[in-house]
Order: C-alpha cells, then structure tokens, then sequence
C-alpha cells in the first residue's frame, strides 16, 4: 500500500467525481425548458414526484444535488413535505444510474467515448449537440476514473492488513458505519459506491460483506441535505430529515429482513452473474426501489414522524423576509423564473393591499390603519431591494433567452410596484394632514373619491391578475381601464374646480382632493407599465 497507490486512488477518485459531474451538467444543459416543465408537474401526487425524481437524478447524476434542491423548494414555498416525500424517494432510485453505468464495464473504449464527445463540444456550433458532448465527455471520464481506481487496488489483493480489515466488514454494524463514514468524506453515495464497485471487480471484497457498506453509504448521502438544511425554516429541516428517516427505516428493514434468512445477497449474485460490478449496482438498485415501494404508501405517516421529531412553530412567513425564494434554487435554473414570479406577485399583493388600506385610513381616519401602512411600506421597500438582488443573481445561469427577456422586464415591473408603495405612502400622508388639520370634505368629494378608488383597485387587481398568470387578456382590460382612469381623473378635476368657484369647499380640503385624484391616476400609470411589460412578453417599453 504505497505512495504510488494511494495517488493513483485519489486521481482515480477525482477523474471519476468529475466525469460525473460534467455528465451531469451536459445532461441538464441538454434538457433546458424540458426540466422546466418536469419540475412544474410536481403538484400532481407523490407518485408523479417519484417518478420526478427518478428523472431528475438520473439526469444530474446526483441525488443529493436533487434533495438540496428539495429543501430549497421546501424553504421558499415551492413544494410541500407531501410532494417532497415523493421526490426524495425518486431522486435515491435515480442515483442507483451511476453504479448501473459503471457495472456496463466501458473502461476500454472510455476514451474513443471522450474523443467523439470533445469533438462535438469543441466544433459543434448546435447548443444541445454541445451539451451532448460535455455528457459523452463526463461519460467517458468517469470510466477512465473507475479503471484508474481498480488498477490503484490491485496491490490489495495481497496485503495481509487489509485482507484482515475487510474480514471485520462481515460484522453488519461495522460495515455500516464504515459505509456512512466513507459517503460522508466523499460527499457522493455515487463516489463512494463506484470504490465498492472497483474493491468487488478486484475481487477484494464479495457482496456478502460488501452489502452492509452498502447499506451504510445510503445513510451517509443524507448528510448533505442535512447540512443544507442549516438555516432553514422547520418544513425544509424536515425535508432533510426525511431522507435519513427513508433510508435509516430501509436500512433496518433489509437488515432485519437477511438476519430472518431471506436471501437477498444469493437472489443478487444470482442474478448477476457477471461478477461484482454488476452485484453492487444490483444490489444497490434493488434496495433503493423495494424501500421506495415498502415506504412510499406510509408517506403521509413519514411525514407526520419528520413534524414530531424535527420541532418548530408552524411556519408563518416572516412578511420581513423573501417567501418563495432561496439561494439553493439557483442550482436549479429552470424553476428560477417560477419562484421569481411568485414573489414578485407577492410584492404587488402587498402593494394593492397598501393603496386600499391607505384610502380606508383616509375615509375612516383610522389611525391604526395608519401605521399599518407604514410597516407595509417598509416590506414593499425590503422585497424591492431583495427581490432585484436576486434578479442580479440570476446572470450566467444558462437559462433561455424568452427567461432573460423575462428578468430583464421584471427589473422595471419590480420598480413599478415600488412606485405604488410610494403612492399608497403619499395617500395616508394626506390622511394624516386631513386629521391633523380636522378638514371637512363634502359628500360630493367623498363620493368622486370613491369612484376614483373603485376604478384604480379594479385596474389593480386586474393588473396583478395578468402579472401572476401572464394572461394577456387581463392586460388588454388593463389597458381599457387606464383610459377611463384618465377620464375620470379630468371629469373629478373640473367638478372640483366648479367647487371651489362656488365656494363649497375649502382651499385646504380642495388641495388635498386634488393631491388624492392624481395619486391615484400615477398608481393607475404604474398598473398601465406592468400590463405593458406582461403584453410584451417582459419588454419594457418607455
């Protein structure tokens, strides 16, 4: 076990880390908008989400990048406990594509695999046949990684010190926490199983012992989930969590299951005849999909025990804080834009509900509603300047022209909605002054005033509608509003005037009115600007 071994072992490691993650970054780069849509799908049932899950990860290559993902969604609203429960058991099925790959045995023609996949990375002008390259390259990487690891052990074979070492492995709990412990230095299960696989193809250890190392690298890639969990609200910290309850239950399970005699390692060997490559992957395969199959009707129970054992208030979204998003979903570029939409609509929720909160602080002179408007106004301002330091993320993530089109409008459609905040502050300034000075408006004024309202919170509500939905319609009617906004604005404007010749309103009152109707028509002008961005697919026009 020399020097010489250990840095062909560790070349060997990291050509096949590499490789793997190359692969997987090709595969996601080739799926684009197709991801997308996948991930929108989750909603259905938790079947849909195992399958999901089984996707996404045979696509990535990574069933901890997968449930990192989970918590991010979990964390910023995206996905439930119940759609989570699926997805984590799908991605542990998906993972079992690597040890599968590895057990093809491609290491001899590994790297013809590597040539042709540079050839269409280096000189193909076509985005997705440049991504096909970078996986065929990753692909063939990872077998020459694989080979680098089994040729590094073959000096094992005749070490008496670690012929005696993998003697103790029989011993079930040994070779679980060895398992565990390996998968968590490594940080990859696919790692840690590929150096089980190359140990059997040597021949230096059977399945016999091997199994329960096995076992052991499954609990120990929940680690990962367990560590991006830090921070979190409790529902992402119980998703993590999840993932060891799924796999320490399965763990017990099979574990309880071979000390009764049912004969699992023999139904894998015999399945697998062509030697211990192929035995590991089977074996890993077989357990992750007959625990997915034991576990996935219990979910709900699953999820119940994760909420007992992991504690916490129930989540209340701290208004102060971002909703649906989360640094971690930036690892998944296709749902970016999705949860980017749903905290933008959140903001102009919030900005509606200031605008009419404002005007009842006016007519009722509401001092609570008063300071209500004022916290709100400082959330409207938190999510402006949170919600565009996250847009300012999303540069260089690989995602579709029509999505950057998209963010670059929202910059603007964020700016608006701000700027009705500030409208809505303006509103209950007026309230205030009116209080404070004890002014007296008409019935006239009131009524005129309540026309006005009811026409800018129409174009308002229709306004946010066309946002969340990117329903053209809507912002077509939109578009219809602002016109009678204007109108009304004129016709409310003269009949003040009259009033004021007449002397049935005060200057005072009269200023105040005036300031109030056109307030109300630039809230209108900013609801006119979304629908314009919605209308022209994120544009900005002005």
């Amino acid at each position: 076990m020399g020097l010489n071994m250990l840095i062909m072992l560790a070349g060997g490691i990291g050509l096949f880390l590499y490789g793997m993650k190359m692969m997987g970054d090709g595969l996601e780069k080739a799926a684009g908008n197709r991801l997308k849509r996948l991930l929108e799908i989750l909603t259905a049932n938790k079947y849909m989400g195992l399958l999901v899950g089984t996707v996404v990860t045979a696509m990535i290559q990574s069933s901890a990048a997968t449930i990192v993902m989970v918590v991010g969604f979990v964390n910023a609203g995206f996905m439930t406990l119940n759609q989570a429960i699926g997805v984590i058991m799908g991605a542990n099925i998906g993972t079992t594509m690597t040890a599968f790959l590895i057990s093809l045995n491609l290491s001899d023609i590994a790297p013809v695999i590597v040539f042709i996949g540079a050839g269409f990375a280096f000189f193909s002008k076509n985005k997705l046949m440049k991504s096909i390259g970078e996986v065929l390259v990753g692909f063939g990487i990872l077998f020459i990684g694989m080979h680098t690891m089994s040729e590094a052990m073959i000096p094992l074979r005749d070490h008496e010190g670690f012929q005696r070492l993998l003697v103790t492995m029989t011993n079930p709990i040994l070779g679980v926490l060895v398992g565990a412990v390996m998968t968590v230095l490594l940080q990859s299960s696919s790692a840690s199983v590929g150096i089980l696989q190359a140990l059997a193809a040597q021949g230096l250890i059977g399945l016999e012992g091997g199994i329960y190392i096995l076992f052991g690298m499954n609990i120990g890639t929940t680690i990962t989930a367990m560590l991006a969990s830090i921070g979190t609200n409790t529902n992402a910290k119980r998703a993590a969590f999840l993932h060891l309850i799924i796999k320490g239950i399965g763990t017990v399970v099979f574990m309880i299951a071979m000390a009764l005699g049912v004969p699992f390692v023999e139904f894998i060997i015999k399945i697998s005849p062509s030697g211990g490559l192929s035995q590991v992957a089977n074996a890993h395969i077989a357990f992750n999909i007959i625990n997915a199959i034991i576990l996935i009707p219990f979910s709900k129970s699953l999820v119940k025990l994760s909420q007992k054992l992991v504690h916490g208030k129930k989540d209340e979204v701290d208004e102060m804080s971002l909703k649906y998003l989360d640094k971690r979903i930036l690892e998944t570029p296709p749902v970016v834009v999705i949860q980017i939409m749903k905290e933008v609509g959140r903001m102009a929720d919030v900005a509606v509900s200031n605008v009419k909160l404002a005007l009842e602080a006016f007519f009722t002179k509401s001092q609570k509603a008063i300071d209500e408007v004022y916290r709100k106004e400082e959330i409207i301002n938190y999510l402006n300047q949170e919600i565009t330091h996250f847009l300012t993320m999303c540069n260089g993530l690989g995602l579709p022209q029509s999505d950057y089109q998209l963010i670059s409008g929202l910059y603007h459609v964020v700016n608006d909605i701000e700027r009705i905040g500030d409208h809505a502050e303006n509103l209950v300034e007026y309230a205030e002054y009116s209080m404070g000075n004890r002014l007296v408006y008409s019935d006239i004024a009131k009524e005129e005033l309540t026309r006005m309202e009811e026409k800018v919170m129409k174009m308002l509500n229709t306004t946010v509608g066309a946002l969340k939905e990117r329903n053209r319609d809507l912002a077509w009617k939109v578009i219809g509003l602002e016109d009678e906004v204007d109108n009304l604005k004129d016709e409310l404007r003269a009949s003040h005037i009259d009033r004021l010749n007449t002397q049935r309103c005060t200057a005072a009152s009269g200023v105040i009115f005036l300031d109030i109707v056109t307030n109300l028509e630039r809230i209108a002008d900013h609801a006119y600007n979304i629908a314009q961005s919605v209308l022209n697919g994120g544009k900005h026009i002005g």
